[in-house]
């Protein structure tokens, strides 16, 4: 049984990549134009973003396409891939941008701190209006949940971009321009690396972060006539959607002709887990020793 997200975040991609383009040159232009690391430093980070759109909106739109014959799952796993490339594509990015950040740190050059606050607000306002067009599905899609996230934390760099320029106009102290340039480098690697890591673990069938597979394996086994629980596996078949197979174990069966169904519907309803295999058995002389899955 599937559980279809209904949600259509094609408008909140398209408005998203648009609103941060725009930013994008404004806040690059004004960053060279008053040689501020922290504007260019961010201007990267949201090319990076925009990119990372881009990949989530293409994956969603991979993850609806049809199976076929041969791929019998269609494209649904380019959700987890799009997290995992947009990952690897912000780390290096990250590492460019650390460069000449400490370039620069180490020679600072005089900057607008009332442009670069301007313009950092500019950004303040364009990634939590972005953010928020991802509000209202990031409890029921991964995909969009780090879409929301990401832009977010985005909304907090650019703050922390424009205190830096405040900074600057009652210190003068240029070299905070850089150093906040690093900080925010040092949060967007931190973060990405959670999404790196989490996204490999799904891509190799790892059980989702937020499903307790003790708890589910507790709840199959606490089935009226079950004595044991085997052959079970819990995947992630894209960022929404997550798969289940399992072997119950049931010496005397009931005369339940709905069992299978009301399990998977309670899977769906308590975990989350949509698309979900299970198989009745009255013994176990067929499980033998080759058997490498938990038991």
């Amino acid at each position: 049984m599937a559980m279809v997200n209904k949600l259509n975040f094609n408008k909140a991609f398209a408005w998203g990549i648009t609103l941060n383009v725009v930013y994008i040159l404004i806040e690059a232009f004004y960053g060279l134009v008053i040689h501020s690391m922290s504007l260019i430093a961010d201007a990267g980070h949201n090319l990076s973003d925009v990119l990372g759109l881009l990949l989530a909106w293409g994956a969603t739109y991979l993850a609806k396409s049809s199976a076929t014959s041969k791929r019998t799952y269609g494209f649904r796993k380019s959700t987890i891939l799009a997290a995992m490339f947009n990952s690897i594509i912000l780390l290096i990015v990250v590492g460019g941008i650390s460069i000449e950040a400490i370039r620069k740190f180490l020679n600072p050059q005089p900057i607008q701190g009332k442009t670069m606050m301007l313009v950092a607000g500019i950004g303040v306002l364009v990634n939590g209006l972005t953010a928020l067009f991802f509000f209202k599905g990031k409890e029921k899609d991964l995909n969009i949940k780090a879409a929301f996230l990401h832009m977010a934390s985005d909304a907090g760099v650019s703050l922390g971009v424009a205190l830096a320029g405040l900074i600057i106009i009652f210190t003068g102290w240029m070299w905070v321009d850089p150093l906040i340039s690093i900080l925010i480098l040092v949060v967007i690697t931190i973060g990405t690396w959670d999404v790196l890591k989490k996204s490999l673990l799904l891509s190799m069938d790892a059980v989702p972060e937020h499903i307790n597979p003790e708890e589910v394996r507790d709840y199959l086994r606490n089935l009226p006539g079950v004595m044991e629980v085997h052959d079970f596996h819990i995947w992630a078949m894209s960022t929404s959607e997550y798969a289940l197979t399992a072997h119950l174990n049931i010496p005397v069966p009931e005369s339940n002709d709905n069992f299978l169904t009301e399990t998977a519907e309670a899977l769906n309803n308590k975990f989350g887990i949509s698309h979900t295999t299970i198989q009745i058995e009255n013994d176990r002389t067929h499980y033998g020793e080759n058997h490498n899955c938990p038991p």
